[in-house]
């Protein structure tokens, strides 16, 4: 068992997404594929917009969707990388 997990994060990402919120007015999103495969890069970006597409980062829905998009990130193998336009404190809240 521990073999098959282990092999799942061995192989190279199949791609990476930046995720820019670009200000209160709508859209509040602009996703982009640094690289991979059109196709998936595509299908993850509609995927995204569709849970973010007026969330902006302080509403309350935001944080749960950005987990859901992060897991649908981590199954296909995309990196994610976030730029909410202020330095995130992963240590605040605790």
């Amino acid at each position: 068992m521990t073999d098959t997990a282990d092999t799942e994060y061995d192989e190279p990402p199949a791609g990476q997404a930046t995720i820019v919120y670009l200000g209160s007015t709508a859209p509040h999103w602009d996703i982009r594929a640094d690289f991979g495969e059109r196709e998936p890069m595509d299908a993850f970006r509609d995927r995204v917009n569709a849970r973010l597409l007026l969330l902006p980062p302080h509403d309350p829905q935001f944080r749960r969707n950005r987990e859901r998009v992060n897991r649908d990130a981590e199954r296909e193998r995309i990196v994610v990388v976030w730029d909410l336009g202020y330095p995130e404190d992963e240590g605040a809240g605790a």
